[in-house]
């Protein structure tokens, strides 16, 4: 066999013992820098060359510190993968289940987010801390499916003794890298893992079909997205004089006016509400959107007006039905309104009451009665400004002064967001209407 590599296809077809012996072989006298007596595969001969000049030690354990649940909570919630794991664990879960193997969804630094499938090996995993939190780069594991998917950014298969770490020789895996279909960001990677025993090769193709599902329904979404924001932007860009186009959060062109146009403009790192310099279009007033911005070209011509980069001058919270919570954002450019889930109406609320702002330590203890719960505070925040930019500002978090806030109470104070456990909502609902100038 001298001379020939290593295939999948090969393996398969080989009495598993026999394939283990071979595995273990060539693993054994290749990192000692002997001829093996078939070649590993290409993939995995450049992970093992990876491995060795990063000095990890083939013998070390797997085991790595686990997120904290509060970190583990704000990765789930923040993943675009969030969105698609359902058709993630429809697509694989259960044939994962039926073949003794479980599904792992990584996020895109290779800490493992979810984990389903069979009971039994779910328990094993635990012994290789394949387990929520738990990090599957090659840099903390070595050579291993999520790893190297990771590192090459396509989909892989690791069998038995192709692991770099010896701990994992009695495992198989395949896994395929997850992109977000707007920008081709890399969001994480979908693995299914289990006992050598259970490797088969078509597993691999399995895996990065689903994960082009995934894909496909990402892509849906962002296109339903995109005519929403066409649909709240039509009639805001008819009353804009001159040249404007609305975005989404990614550069995508929902709708212009006066312009050529174009499929996206790409839009800086750090982008917000105010005026922006964009190479594509030059100087931009930025306002903000449900689900994107509006950007109207300021012609050169056009004289300094004092307050023009004001993006909304009134904001109407709506609280006053038991279920369906709005708010509503005015100003020069026209308005707009967007239902919120129960946790952002919680935290709109507060600030409504309290003007002078609220740091995320308050705010914790406002929504949740805990003061050490920033970081959910944190996150929340972040996706309330995404379209509130223009008239939330932060450190601490607040309504701007020049923005005038009214909230619509129930008939009934006991009414007030009747499911909400806040302190600050109980205490409010025995208050009167609250209206800020």
């Amino acid at each position: 066999m001298k001379n020939t590599q290593l295939d999948m296809k090969r393996l398969a077809a080989m009495d598993a013992a026999q394939a283990s012996r071979l595995l273990h072989r060539v693993r054994e006298e290749t990192l000692a820098g002997r001829t093996p007596p078939i070649a590993p595969r290409p993939v995995i001969d450049a992970s093992w060359q990876r491995m060795a000049r990063l000095g990890l030690d083939p013998d070390q354990s797997t085991s790595t510190v686990l997120l904290q649940r509060d970190e583990l909570e704000e990765r789930r919630r923040t993943t675009l993968l969030s969105e698609v794991m359902q058709t993630l664990s429809g697509g694989i879960a259960g044939i994962a289940d039926a073949s003794l193997q479980i599904m792992v969804v990584t996020d895109e630094h290779g800490r493992v987010l979810w984990r389903q499938g069979n009971l039994a090996v779910l328990r094993q995993a635990n012994g290789i801390c394949l387990e929520e939190g738990a990090a599957w780069s090659e840099h903390a594991t070595g050579t291993n499916a999520v790893g190297t998917a990771l590192a090459l950014g396509r989909a892989v298969q690791v069998h038995s003794a192709e692991h770099y770490v010896h701990t994992l020789h009695n495992w198989t895996c395949a896994a395929a890298p997850v992109h977000d279909p707007r920008d081709q960001r890399l969001l994480g990677i979908l693995d299914v893992s289990g006992p050598a025993s259970s490797f088969h090769p078509a597993m691999l193709a399995l895996v990065g079909s689903v994960a082009q599902l995934a894909e496909a329904e990402m892509r849906e979404r962002h296109r339903r997205s995109i005519e929403r924001l066409r649909a709240v932007a039509a009639p805001i860009l008819c009353r804009v004089g001159g040249r404007a186009v609305a975005v989404d959060d990614h550069g995508w062109t929902a709708a212009v006016t006066g312009l050529a146009p174009v499929d996206r403009i790409p839009l800086p790192k750090s982008f917000r509400v105010g005026r922006v310099w964009l190479p594509s279009l030059g100087v931009c007033a930025v306002e903000p959107l449900p689900g994107g911005w509006l950007l109207r070209v300021e012609e050169e011509s056009r004289p300094e007006e004092p307050g023009s980069e004001a993006a909304a001058s009134r904001v109407v919270l709506d609280l006053s039905r038991p279920r369906r919570w709005t708010v509503a954002v005015s100003g020069a450019a026209g308005s707009w309104q967007q239902e919120l889930s129960p946790r952002h109406a919680e935290l709109l609320y507060v600030l409504a009451l309290h003007r002078d702002g609220r740091t995320a330590a308050e705010l914790a203890d406002d929504v949740f009665g805990d003061r050490t719960r920033t970081v959910t505070v944190r996150a929340e925040m972040s996706r309330v400004r995404r379209n509130l930019a223009g008239v939330l500002a932060h450190r601490p978090y607040r309504f701007r002064e020049e923005v005038a806030v009214e909230v619509l109470r129930p008939e009934r104070p006991a009414d007030l967001l009747p499911h909400s456990t806040a302190p600050a909502v109980r205490a409010g609902r025995t208050a009167g209407t609250v209206r800020t100038p």
